[in-house]
């Protein structure tokens, strides 16, 4: 036997490797928020660091809590910011970097959700060079920021903005080389979920989207041509 293969065999403790939480998702992001693509399609990984966001600020309607998600999409930054609960202050560090650390484990918080494992909002957090999370709850501002997932920083202030949690993040080039976000893949992002939550107001860039029908809204807005009979449209509890 070769010395190259004898040292190819020596498999000991040595060879056990860990990786931080952060390291880990920087290190197979592909696991946590697909291919690390430069925008050029809606299924590359930066649209969904938008969608893991969007869907903390979407469940918070949908439990019943804030009317209206703002987002802002200004170069490679984006910015949006519920009008919820907030994350609770105690755990606004946790909730960004502590993997499977959340709270729609069970339906006590949301009786419906998209994020159920905890680990959405830290994929975002570990894969941006900045990322800032900040909860507005009953006057006081809670935040904390972030660079590859390592905390840079945190305070509490006082404020007069009203309940809620805003999220801004700068996705790394280090993990998406040369990305840029095209303003149509985003738009029709947020045209799906104001479908898909009949009332909620999504402000994209300044610009508004609301349905008022739900589903029904999406089968009219995307009809090519005349129907015979208008669509029928059935609403139960949970269904649609």
């Amino acid at each position: 036997m070769s010395e190259t293969e004898l040292k190819a065999s020596d498999y000991t403790g040595a060879s056990i490797e860990h990786l931080e939480w952060n390291e880990a998702i920087r290190k197979r992001p592909g696991m946590y928020i697909g291919n690390t693509g430069d925008g050029s399609f809606p299924d590359d990984g930066i649209y969904i660091l938008v969608k893991e966001v969007l869907d903390n600020a979407v469940d918070e309607y949908a439990a019943g809590f804030g009317k209206v998600v703002d987002i802002v999409v200004e170069d490679t930054t984006v910015r949006i910011r519920d009008y919820g609960r907030g994350i609770p202050p105690e755990k606004l560090v946790q909730a960004a970097s502590e993997m499977h650390t959340g709270g729609k484990f069970n339906t006590k918080n949301y009786k419906v959700s998209v994020g159920l494992n905890g680990v959405g909002l830290k994929a975002v957090n570990a894969t941006s060079d900045f990322f800032h999370v900040e909860s507005f709850q009953n006057g006081k501002s809670t935040w904390a920021e972030f660079s590859a997932g390592n905390l840079t920083g945190q305070g509490v202030t006082e404020t007069k903005q009203k309940n809620g949690t805003l999220v801004v993040f700068h996705a790394d080039n280090a993990v998406f080389p040369g990305y840029q976000y095209n303003l149509d893949f985003i738009v029709a992002m947020v045209k799906n979920y104001s479908y898909l939550h009949a009332g909620l107001t999504l402000r994209l860039n300044g610009t508004e989207y609301i349905s008022r029908n739900g589903l029904l809204d999406l089968v009219k807005d995307n009809l090519s041509e005349e129907p015979l009979y208008e669509p029928i449209h059935l609403i139960g509890e949970g269904i649609e």
